[in-house]
């Protein structure tokens, strides 16, 4: 288990991809160690939504949710970053569940890039779900990498001196 699911070991982690006219999402497994993409969601409106994505998180027993925060290339917020940044809000008070905003720069262009070279015929035009996995992906691997330095800090020095 990693830290990503610390906080709900044995449960999933949900990313969204969030789009005004859809939204992609992925799934971790359990134990937080893989993203794949689950699906690409039409939008119809807030109550619907909200309600889908209640009933995706109980039937894939999800713990966390991450939402692709769109950010400039220079880390400032986009309109579309401000959006995202309110639509994660409303699905925290809504599902209970503890959501985190995620740099998701590039990862439409990655999914493209990736689907392109995939998939037979040039790809597909629709990478929203593919998206969502790449930032899952970044995501669960930013965790393991701070999990990581913090035991490697929490470790004893080695002992280097010769023994004789």
């Amino acid at each position: 288990m990693t830290e990503a699911n610390a906080a709900n070991p044995g449960r999933s982690i949900l990313a969204i991809d969030y789009g005004r006219q859809r939204m992609g999402l992925a799934l971790s497994d359990t134990l937080g160690m893989t993203a794949r993409p689950l699906l690409i969601m039409a939008r119809s409106n807030r109550r619907g939504d909200l309600s889908r994505l209640r009933e995706i998180c109980r039937r894939h027993n999800v713990g966390t949710i991450i939402v692709g925060w769109p950010l400039h290339l220079d880390g400032s917020a986009s309109d579309m970053g401000h959006e995202a940044a309110r639509f994660a809000e409303r699905v925290r008070r809504n599902l209970g569940l503890p959501v985190h905003l995620v740099d998701e720069r590039l990862s439409s262009w990655e999914a493209r890039q990736t689907l392109e070279t995939t998939t037979p015929g040039g790809g597909r035009k629709d990478v929203d779900d593919v998206a969502a996995a790449i930032i899952l992906r970044d995501y669960l691997s930013q965790v393991r990498r701070a999990a990581h330095s913090q035991s490697a800090e929490g470790r004893a020095p080695q002992d280097t001196a010769a023994k004789g």
